[in-house]
């Protein structure tokens, strides 16, 4: 069997191997105050451990979203806040994370990136 290109893990130990799109959107869905993260890495890039993009939820339900691309010195983030009563939760941040794993031309100007 082919190792998987990508991982998703949950803040509950919760890993899924190539994760759909609709599985991502369920793992960050089920996001809470309890389990606050959950990241999705590149398993085919070297350094391993070290290519990777994750949300973490704040305390005000809004979302720390950080990307990875090998050093310390590429390190980046973003603030994503959904929008009131928005009706698809954490679809656009699935949506993000998912172009970013297959190097899409979307997430970069997705949101407002900065060195971390």
């Amino acid at each position: 069997m082919a190792r998987p290109l990508l991982r998703a893990i949950d803040d509950g130990g919760r890993a899924v191997a190539d994760p759909t799109e609709e599985e991502l959107h369920d793992l960050l869905a089920d996001m809470n105050l309890r389990h606050r993260f959950v990241i999705l890495e590149r398993l085919d890039l070297e350094p391993v451990d070290q290519h990777y993009i994750q949300a973490y939820l704040n305390d005000d339900m809004t979302y720390r979203v950080e990307y990875r691309e090998g050093s310390a010195d590429r390190h980046f983030q973003a603030h994503y806040a959904p929008r009131p009563f928005e009706m698809f939760g954490p679809e656009p941040l699935a949506k993000v994370m998912m172009d970013w794993a297959h190097e899409g031309p979307v997430w970069r100007e997705a949101m407002p990136w900065a060195l971390e």
